[in-house]
């Protein structure tokens, strides 16, 4: 498999494309799952292109079906196959599209590209879809799943985690385990090998562990095929940027659980940093993220990113002005949306009105416009700022973003890895690769402490069950109420009262040969790409209404068809979709799409009403075109003193009066 010299690639990606190869030269016939184990931004993405580029020309499977955790990667991953430098690179032209829960969801492509509630909303549809053709089934983040069996003995007696917060993964995995053991082939990506609350991962095989009470991925097991990519490796590429991290040390106080200030309970002020998590270190975090201290972050990630805007566009020679790539943006990642909001309008009031509303932007779930804000925070110039909770920590690609403020109370290493990563893709458009550094800016708490001491120091790629330190976690009052109120600002737990910040470190992370920041291919320019096959079926479709409206709007001008009760559009809507097999745009292949826009830029709809006829929701505007036509023969033959009977001139299949009336309703008069 040949591949761009100036895209060559990478170990990992290398030896899925000799280990395909050999599959399909008959060499590795045992091997029915691939686990590729890529920590974020390390290149997954290519991986089902390059499986499914070598497996379908030789045969061995006929469909992919990738699955993502959620939509917004749905257009990622179509990008992924649509990418010219690939596509060129590694000789393929397949294509695949992102599907919703409709029947024939590839529309005659290789493939389609679909998210975990799409599958659980609609098990049957997608498990009848793999069943029909030989299928690559692609299970992205496969760590978002969790085991069937139940808790592993230390998961949950020390998490402080309530069990419902499970129970949309558990039915991710009820709905996946049909298709996983119907698909001919897996591939499995994950960034992490671990998930959150202990529990195992849906599929991967396990084996007891060096330690008492631990279990590790199996490496060697039957039928497996596993391969990684390291930090390591990444450094030595120069796949992944090096990171700063800017700590910012602050105190709290706060009131206990429900009471009032009347009660004289207040708590603290308590220092975040500490050499060990206690009792009072996630109320401090809990306050600090809601109160003076996040602001004072905030700032300090403002002042960073831009500082350095200010010093790329000096470089550049720009003016304050110019709306360009590559100067750098900053990503927030707020605890909850309400301060989300908060941390927005904070950003907004730090610049003019009118900058304020180009270059901050807002992307939480029940923000209107979200995934707009999404995809043009990845793909223009601006927006330089987004404040998300959740949306855009996993998955997102988006090399600009260098600046990182960590405002979040989660303290997981699967989730801090994930959010990280954003900021460590190198940006094709800032300039060399020594000019670039991503910075992250996060509470100066101990638990952050320990995540970056596990990602420098931890050797290999196993995923390990860890019994863990009860003093680490949250207070149980604490997690019942973060689990109830996750998307409050202020909660019925504690009250937070004021915090402040009080001293800022940096430090560099050192390349650990676990933890990798590697980015994600960039992509061709977004201008030169090809279009993934959703957006053209989009396009399609509105061009498609847009010439159906056309003719409508001027046969209705022309009284050529007499308007109908529902609106001719919705008429001519119907004379197409039956003169295409009674299909509609919504179920058309891409081909069919472009067959009907042809079909409609050489033929009049008014000529194929005939197609309408017998229907019994359309047989009352036949009656009502004919009383249309009787009305103004009626009202011609009264200016003449003569008025026609009905018998006489009108019939039922069109003869009026010698004259003709044509299946669309036009009267001709009768020849002499």
């Amino acid at each position: 498999m040949s591949t761009s010299p100036q895209r060559p690639l990478r170990a990992h990606q290398q030896a899925l494309a000799g280990l395909t190869a050999a599959i399909t030269r008959g060499e590795a016939t045992g091997v029915t799952d691939i686990l590729a184990a890529v920590t974020p931004g390390g290149g997954k993405s290519l991986l089902p292109v390059i499986a499914a580029a070598r497996l379908i020309e030789a045969g061995h499977i006929e469909r992919i079906c990738w699955v993502v955790p959620r939509d917004s990667l749905r257009l990622q991953a179509e990008e992924a196959f649509a990418d010219p430098v690939w596509r060129a690179a590694l000789g393929h032209a397949l294509s695949v599209r992102a599907a919703d829960n409709e029947p024939d969801p590839s529309r005659g492509l290789a493939g389609y590209i679909t998210t975990y509630q799409a599958i659980a909303a609609a098990p049957d549809l997608h498990l009848a879809e793999l069943r029909r053709h030989r299928t690559l089934l692609v299970v992205d983040e496969v760590h978002h799943l969790p085991t069937l069996s139940e808790y592993e003995p230390a998961a949950c007696a020390s998490s402080g985690q309530a069990p419902p917060l499970n129970e949309d993964a558990s039915a991710w995995s009820r709905a996946l385990l049909p298709l996983l053991e119907s698909a001919a082939l897996r591939l499995l990506l994950s960034g992490t090998l671990e998930r959150a609350d202990g529990r195992r991962i849906l599929w991967l095989p396990y084996r007891t562990g060096p330690d008492a009470g631990t279990q590790e991925v199996d490496l060697e097991a039957p039928g497996w095929a596993i391969t990684g990519y390291s930090r390591t490796q990444a450094v030595a590429e120069r796949a992944v940027l090096p990171i700063t991290f800017g700590a910012l040390d602050g105190e709290a106080s706060w009131l206990q659980a429900g009471r009032t200030a009347v009660d004289d309970v207040r708590l603290g002020p308590h220092r975040l940093s500490g050499p060990y998590p206690t009792e009072t270190t996630r109320p401090a975090l809990f306050t600090a993220l809601r109160t003076g201290f996040a602001r004072e972050l905030l700032q300090e990630a403002f002042r960073a990113t831009r500082n350095l805007r200010a010093r790329r566009r000096a470089e550049r020679g720009l003016a304050a002005n110019e709306v360009v790539r590559g100067l750098g943006k900053l990503l927030v990642v707020a605890p909850d949306q309400r301060s989300a909001r908060r941390y927005c309008e904070m950003l907004r009031s730090w610049m003019p009105p009118r900058q304020a509303e180009r270059e901050v932007r807002l992307a939480i779930s029940n923000e209107p416009g979200a995934p707009e804000a999404l995809a043009a925070f990845r793909l223009t110039a601006e927006p330089a700022i987004l404040v998300t909770v959740a949306m855009a920590y996993e998955g997102l690609d988006a090399p600009e973003v260098a600046v990182v403020a960590a405002l979040t109370h989660i303290r997981s290493r699967p989730w801090l890895e994930q959010m990280i990563a954003r900021a460590t893709r190198v940006d094709p458009h800032a300039g060399p690769y020594e000019s670039q550094r991503a910075l992250v800016f996060h509470p100066d708490d101990p638990l952050f402490v320990r995540f970056r001491r596990s990602i420098e120091a931890e050797q290999g790629m196993l995923a390990r069950q860890r019994r863990r330190n009860a003093e680490a976690e949250t207070p149980s009052w604490l997690a019942e109420h973060l689990a109830a109120h996750r998307d409050e600002g202020e909660g019925r737990g504690i009250t937070p009262l004021e915090s402040n910040a009080l001293g800022l470190r940096y430090a560099t992370l050192k390349p650990g040969p676990i933890f990798e920041e590697a980015r994600r291919e960039r992509k061709a320019d977004q201008a030169h790409l090809i279009e993934p096959p959703s957006a053209t079926e989009r396009r399609l479709r509105a061009r498609i209404g847009e010439a159906v409206a056309a003719q409508a709007v001027e046969d209705e001008a022309g009284l050529q068809v007499p308007p109908g009760g529902g609106g001719l559009y919705h008429r001519y809507n119907a004379v197409l979709k039956r003169v295409f097999g009674n299909k509609g745009r919504g179920q058309m292949t891409l081909a069919e799409l472009e067959a009907a826009l042809t079909w409609l830029e050489r033929n009049r709809i008014s000529d194929h009403l005939h197609h309408l006829e017998g229907d019994p929701r359309y047989t009352w505007t036949a009656a009502r075109r004919r009383r249309l036509v009787w009305d103004q023969l009626s009202s011609h033959s009264s200016s003449e003193g003569k008025r026609p009977a009905p018998s006489a001139n009108i019939a039922p299949k069109g003869d009026v009066g010698g004259g003709q009336c044509t299946g669309s309703g036009v009267v001709t008069a009768a020849q002499p």
